[in-house]
């Protein structure tokens, strides 16, 4: 393991800039609140964050649409306030990957001004312009986002083409200009210091050139409420299939790949940087050594509940299938997705079920990904008036229902609350007191905070608190931070068949520790005979109180949500 390697044994803790801190006062996150938080990041016990978009943009899809890409959002701060915050993070061992959306730009970056501004600017074909056919667009694509993929332009008389929402116009890449513009502003970032990029959307860079019709039989508004109705698997299936048809020639295209290495190249030109990539999808990684560095697995995350089957199939066959020098990526949230603390919860018991779902993060084998507010339990705030949605996809989603479904307007908000983003986006919760301490008492904040902060669920009543969410938090990522096995152990499934419990071992022969890791996931109480070499093992980590500090393997107790980290003894 080299200092190029960082990455593999670093644990992430991604930031959503607008919703981390308030520095200013104004009931907006921003760079000198990160700033006065980097203590708290240090204590935490992470090592590397990534941030999500803070560049310039009119905020159509809350940063992903970016309008300037060297820019910083004067909402957030300044450049010279970014290399403070950068500066003040390698200072503290801590790393700072950024969020790098190369598909679209925002449709009032410069590059797009100019391109619309006539069908003879040098910068027209820096996007995907096309004359229309039959009196419509030039084929039956859609956005992702709903609607027609195609944008008319009275101005030049012709279409402009975007995946996402048609604020965010698609690049072209095909064009060398546009992959030099953008490679340079690669090169600005990497030049001051940066430690890498997460990759937004890389899916979706190219579509097919051709622009041929896709094939399904149905309407998106169709498929869309065939979706929202479906029962049964085979109902499922089908809709599946349907999407990936309607969709076919839009995403994850061929050329993807050279671009990729492309990146890369330019990218190990620089010592200890890393590229991690928005997909699941294992070709990414190309030979494990030419594209991407790491690439997410995200269908762990694909389920209701994390039972032990779904998460030993999981391991079974992501593992499996990485190219030999490639290095496995876990998470189970984001800033797209439903907090963890609800998502995985059963109701009753989401607190030791939370416990145990970061120790899963935490021991399995790859690079970590948590999410700001995880380790407090932080979860999702349903908004109930349509005028406080940030989030477009969710405004989309309220008018879709009602369209397409019919849904009354209370219905609709019910579920596109549910369905939109803002749930899982809302401040972070400091303190018990106004505001969840994130902004001064009397200020708004851009997204309300969640009022459960004065349950407790907020970081200063936490770190007083031994037995905390937040403590436990620290004391597992200090467990993982001094134990090799945990970093880079390989991964031995153990007890295949136990309904309630994981268990796996993670042994590193160049350190010569192996750790024995048990995950209670039920209620019950398990005694487990482990028939190992080794018949005993010292407790690195409890989430319980244990008096003994070493252990009989062959007869291990394991309480109700208990996770168990032992290092194995010599035989």
């Amino acid at each position: 393991m080299t200092d190029s390697d960082w990455w593999k044994k670093a644990v992430f803790y991604q930031i959503y800039p607008r919703s981390f801190a308030d520095g200013n006062g104004d009931g907006i996150g921003d760079i000198q609140g990160i700033i006065a938080k980097l203590d708290y990041l240090q204590d935490l016990g992470v090592d590397a964050i990534w941030l999500s978009p803070h560049f310039p943009s009119p905020l159509w899809d809350c940063g992903y649409d970016v309008a300037d890409y060297t820019g910083v959002a004067p909402e957030y701060g300044n450049l010279d306030d970014f290399m403070r915050m950068l500066d003040g993070m390698h200072q503290r061992g801590i790393r700072l990957i950024l969020d790098l959306v190369l598909n679209h730009t925002s449709d009032q970056h410069p590059w797009f001004l100019e391109s619309r501004s006539s069908r003879d600017n040098p910068k027209r074909d820096w996007f995907i312009w096309r004359d229309g056919k039959e009196g419509g667009p030039p084929n039956n694509w859609y956005s992702t986002f709903g609607g027609s993929a195609w944008e008319y332009d009275e101005k030049t008389g012709q279409y402009f083409y975007h995946f996402f929402f048609k604020q965010q116009p698609d690049l072209n890449w095909r064009n060398p200009e546009v992959k030099q513009a953008m490679f340079d502003a690669v090169r600005f970032w990497l030049d001051r210091g940066v430690d890498g990029f997460r990759l937004d959307a890389i899916g979706t860079i190219f579509e097919d050139a051709d622009l041929p019709d896709h094939k399904s039989t149905l309407t998106q508004p169709e498929l869309y409420r065939l979706s929202r109705m479906v029962t049964t698997e085979e109902e499922r299936t089908y809709v599946q299939a349907e999407w990936k048809t309607m969709f076919k020639h839009q995403h994850d295209l061929p050329g993807i790949h050279e671009l990729m290495r492309d990146l890369r190249a330019l990218v190990d030109e620089y010592p200890e940087r890393v590229l991690v990539g928005e997909t699941d999808l294992i070709e990414y990684y190309g030979t494990g050594e030419d594209e991407l560095h790491l690439v997410f697995n995200f269908p762990l995350m694909r389920t209701e509940r994390l039972l032990p089957v779904w998460i030993r199939a999981n391991q079974q066959a992501r593992l499996a299938a990485l190219p030999a020098d490639a290095w496995p990526c876990n998470t189970l949230g984001n800033h797209d997705s439903p907090r963890i603390f609800n998502r995985y919860g059963d109701g009753i018991h989401d607190a030791a079920l939370a416990r145990a779902h970061l120790a899963l993060m935490l021991t399995l084998r790859g690079t970590p990904f948590l999410y700001n507010g995880e380790e407090i339990g932080m979860t999702d705030l349903l908004l109930e008036d349509i005028h406080q949605f940030r989030d477009m996809l969710g405004v989309w989603s309220y008018e879709t229902e009602m369209e397409v479904l019919g849904s009354r307007q209370e219905a609709a908000l019910v579920y596109s609350a549910r369905a939109g983003r803002d749930k899982c986006r809302t401040p972070m919760q400091w303190r018990n007191a106004p505001n969840g301490g994130f902004s001064p008492q009397g200020v708004t904040p851009w997204l309300p905070v969640n009022p459960n902060f004065a349950e407790g669920i907020n970081v200063e009543e936490q770190l007083g608190d031994p037995e905390s969410l937040l403590n436990f938090y620290r004391r597992l990522l200090k467990v993982r931070r001094n134990s090799p096995a945990l970093i880079f152990g390989e991964y031995q499934e153990l007890h295949s068949n136990a309904a309630e419990m994981v268990s796996f071992l993670r042994s590193d022969p160049p350190s010569g520790q192996a750790c024995l890791v048990v995950i209670n996931l039920s209620e019950h109480a398990h005694t487990i005979n482990f028939k190992l070499p080794a018949r005993k093992a010292n407790v690195l980590f409890s989430s319980r109180l244990r008096g003994e500090e070493e252990l009989n393997l062959q007869e291990l107790f394991v309480a109700p949500y208990e996770t168990f980290i032992g290092e194995l003894l010599n035989p």
